[in-house]
């Protein structure tokens, strides 16, 4: 019986995606390994001691890369390391893990590592090197792994501009005893297929509360358990973040900052992401719907202002997200 060329290239493209997956043995190893890395993950948290942080820091690490030297360990979810931040890209070619060390009330520091998709299912990892403590300006340039500025995140979301993709992070610093960040930077990667952190990518006006221009990654700085939100929301396709204002009218003491109760944002138009000043103006949210938007149409399917000035406030008042 002969096979045409056709069906035989597809059974054997077929054949090879089927095996190029996480085996049931090595899931097996994965789940033993994580098992066994996962009292260190908490520890790293919850220990009283600084030292006792430490250990556990150096011995989370050293176990996590042994983790994923497993072939195809990409596609093992380590879902019971819930001290760990893990956030995967969209399209599924590279996951972040990161994670948070404090040596005491006025001293945190984050730790990651960046995991790459591989076809062969072997380990391509860029450590993540938290070289905060040694710029005086964090916005100023792009940065590689090996001088990354820190975070925890939380959130990726992918656009694209000119065939290329952006990645946009967004993560969570406890900064010190005063205040917490927020960051949101672009992550690229260059014609190596290196990791390059931040860029021009944010256009907006001049605010006391927002880095100075030119600024190559975005953040927040606020009140300490000010619960201020920077995060994508999909129902408005847009960045929303709390607007911040001074208890004590000094916008340059960011431990003053606290949410003002109204929201603005950036949508991302032209390989930025630019400034808006109410991401939620033309969005409706459905009480059926509680992931995304009603259309902004009235029964004849036109925009209808009336609807949207009746519901506006409670538009607000939802917000549209989780609390990041």
């Amino acid at each position: 019986m002969r096979i045409a060329p056709v069906l035989l290239i597809s059974f054997l493209c077929c054949f090879t995606v089927a095996k190029a997956q996480l085996n049931p043995q090595s899931f097996a190893q994965l789940k033993q390994l994580e098992e066994r890395i996962k009292p260190y993950a908490n520890n790293i948290l919850e220990s009283e001691d600084v030292v006792d942080r430490l250990r556990a820091d150096s011995a989370f690490t050293r176990g996590l890369v042994q983790a994923l030297r497993t072939p195809f360990s990409f596609d093992y979810p380590f879902d019971s390391l819930t001290t760990i931040a893990k956030v995967t890209a969209p399209d599924k070619t590279f996951r972040i893990f990161t994670w948070q060390l404090m040596k005491d009330f006025t001293y945190y520091r984050q730790k990651g590592c960046i995991q790459m998709r591989t076809d062969d299912g072997s380990l391509k990892l860029f450590p993540l090197f938290d070289y905060s403590e040694f710029t005086d300006n964090p916005f100023d340039s792009v940065r590689s792994n090996m001088n990354w500025i820190g975070a925890v995140y939380y959130n990726i979301v992918q656009k694209a501009h000119n065939n290329k993709q952006f990645y946009t992070l967004f993560g969570f610093d406890n900064n010190d005893a005063r205040s917490t960040k927020k960051w949101m930077e672009v992550l690229t990667f260059d014609e190596q297929g290196q990791p390059q952190f931040g860029g021009r990518f944010f256009n907006y006006p001049a605010d006391s509360s927002k880095p100075a221009q030119p600024a190559y990654r975005f953040g927040i700085e606020y009140k300490k358990d000010g619960n201020a939100r920077l995060n994508f929301d999909p129902r408005a396709d847009a960045v929303v973040m709390d607007i911040l204002v001074s208890e004590s009218g000094e916008f340059s003491n960011k431990g003053t900052l606290v949410p003002y109760g109204g929201f603005e944002g950036f949508q991302w138009k032209n390989g930025r992401w630019n400034f808006v000043r109410n991401p939620y103006a033309n969005v409706i949210f459905d009480e059926k719907q509680s992931s995304m938007p009603a259309p902004l149409l009235d029964e004849k399917g036109k925009k209808s202002e009336q609807k949207l000035k009746a519901i506006s406030d409670k538009n607000m008042k939802k917000g549209g997200g989780n609390n990041y």
